[in-house]
């Protein structure tokens, strides 16, 4: 039973909230759309408890309470873009572009396919400018992966995403339906990529960005881990050459966080002000010898270190 959830875990849970989303705002329903999300949320708990990739991670590390803390409010920005959505697309679209005579799903596809361009190159670009990778650099102290901390992040570079991913969208004319489905299937999609359930993706893992893929992304051990930007798909790693991913190599408590930073703060509020105070940096750790024979990782390793930007 196990080894048959592994293998059908991923696409069930993309396809299933995402589709009863769907169907709620096909229907008129679209108050319910939180009880999809809450569900999504209870399953992955739960999915992570049954069959774990690594059991440490599900272990409270004194992380929780700022983990939820994280996830209230930077959802509570995305709520308060949508509400403000209408306005925005009213002043800034160009009128008659959105394919509003698509079916529902072909215009949600349409979404994340330009939005997870303009995050994904947002989330490139903070891995390269100082400035953005000290405000990325909360997301990327997490000790351990699992669904929740995929909405850890600073609110200012919560926000500078949203805004990459949804300016072209506002600009097109996205409508507002289109819109809270987006945000939902982010929510979604966040929950998969940094899942702790032991999943098997296949030929999968070279199309969708979900944790098995998403994990290298969290290494600890300098431009080691520029790899796998993409939010949902993989296609723009492929096209910016970050594409990676390692069948012998299998990722553990100790290999995340970031390596010069192993003293990175844990509380809520230093989090929010660390991109804003003078740091010292420490060495960074080598790579291990599971995966310093990849191609991909020595040339990585040559290149400065991120936090040095």
């Amino acid at each position: 039973m196990k080894q048959l959830l592994a293998w059908v875990y991923a696409p069930l849970f993309w396809v299933g909230f995402i589709g009863w989303a769907l169907w709620l705002v096909q229907v008129d329903e679209p108050q319910w759309l939180g009880l999809v999300v809450v569900c999504a949320v209870v399953v992955s708990f739960i999915a992570e408890w049954w069959l774990p990739y690594e059991p440490q991670w599900n272990r409270n590390q004194g992380d929780r309470r700022r983990d939820l803390i994280h996830a209230v409010v930077n959802e509570g920005l995305n709520a308060a873009g949508l509400l403000i959505l209408p306005v925005l697309t009213a002043l800034l679209a160009v009128d008659g572009v959105w394919p509003r005579a698509w079916p529902l799903w072909e215009q949600l596809l349409l979404a994340i396919f330009i939005a997870d361009a303009g995050i994904t190159l947002m989330h490139y670009a903070s891995h390269r400018f100082a400035a953005l990778w000290r405000l990325h650099a909360v997301h990327h102290s997490v000790q351990r992966l699992y669904g929740f901390n995929g909405l850890m992040k600073h609110p200012l570079h919560q926000m500078l995403e949203a805004t990459a991913g949804l300016l072209p969208l506002i600009l097109l004319g996205i409508p507002t339906d289109v819109a809270l489905l987006l945000a939902l299937a982010i929510a979604v999609q966040l929950l998969l990529q940094h899942s702790n359930v032991d999943m098997r993706l296949g030929p999968l893992r070279w199309v969708f960005a979900w944790a098995p893929v998403h994990r290298f992304h969290h290494m600890k051990y300098g431009r080691a881990g520029d790899v796998n930007f993409g939010l949902f798909f993989n296609l723009w790693d492929w096209l910016l050459g970050t594409a990676f991913y390692s069948h012998d190599y299998r990722m553990g408590q100790g290999d995340l966080g970031i390596g010069s930073r192993p003293d990175f703060p844990r509380e809520y509020v230093t989090q929010l002000c660390d991109p804003f105070r003078t740091v010292r940096l420490s060495r960074e750790p080598p790579v291990p010898v599971g995966l310093i024979q990849d191609s991909y990782v020595q040339v990585a390793q040559r290149r400065p270190g991120r936090d040095t930007k």
